[in-house]
């Protein structure tokens, strides 16, 4: 298949999800586009076949495609670790970043950032050693803190869910995960509205649609 078939099919798909959930009626997914396994031309297609949300998750990486596709009307996630010594670097042009994890990274965006950044809080909600993020405890210590930033608007969670995972456990991490966000929303701390979820990948978007997920961040199913 050509990537508009691929494009294609993920939105038909995503649309069939959501055709039989109340709540995605007035809030339809946003499909991010993960390019980091391909260069610039390549996502320059796909932004072209409508995915105009494009993900990287490093910063030499988005930096590049930031710059060769400076032409297009694009909105710019930033889905991967970012070390505090590579914030001044990049944040300024992102639209979204998907991955604090720590108060001191957020108060080093906070000082570098010249306009609101829109924040997902990433959750380690498996537990797993090798995934980045925040523990439940750790989270619910942290929180009065990310309120005080001025420059951060924590719009969401994001978590990623353990490979090789079954349905069942898969459901019940994104429900987990949908729970937290719904209590921290209804929290109403300054600067952490916190409706959004981003979670779900090309292997598992319409299960974590179905399971509340606002933002799916998709790669390998555009370019297979």
């Amino acid at each position: 298949m050509t990537l508009i078939e691929n494009v294609d099919a993920v939105l038909k798909q995503v649309s069939l999800t959501e055709k039989h959930l109340a709540s995605k009626e007035n809030h339809p997914t946003t499909i991010v586009g993960v390019t980091k396994y391909v260069d610039a031309n390549k996502a320059r297609e796909l932004v072209l076949a409508g995915i105009t949300d494009i993900g990287e998750n490093r910063v030499e990486l988005f930096l590049d495609k930031y710059e060769q596709l400076a032409d297009l009307s694009v909105t710019w996630h930033l889905i991967g670790t970012l070390q505090r010594r590579k914030v001044k670097d990049v944040i300024n042009l992102v639209d979204y970043f998907h991955a604090l994890d720590s108060v001191k990274l957020a108060q080093e965006i906070d000082k570098r950032a010249t306009h609101r950044i829109k924040c997902f809080l990433q959750v380690n909600i498996s537990g797993e050693s090798s995934k980045h993020g925040l523990s439940l405890d750790e989270l619910n210590q942290v929180l009065p803190e990310f309120s005080r930033f001025t420059n951060i608007e924590i719009v969401g969670l994001m978590t990623m869910m353990p490979l090789g995972a079954t349905e069942v456990e898969l459901a019940d991490f994104f429900d987990q995960v949908k729970a937290l966000q719904k209590s921290i929303a209804n929290q109403k701390l300054p600067n952490i509205p916190c409706t959004e979820l981003s979670m779900g990948m090309s292997q598992d978007y319409q299960q974590a649609i179905k399971h509340g997920a606002t933002f799916v961040r998709i790669g390998s199913k555009f370019f297979k």
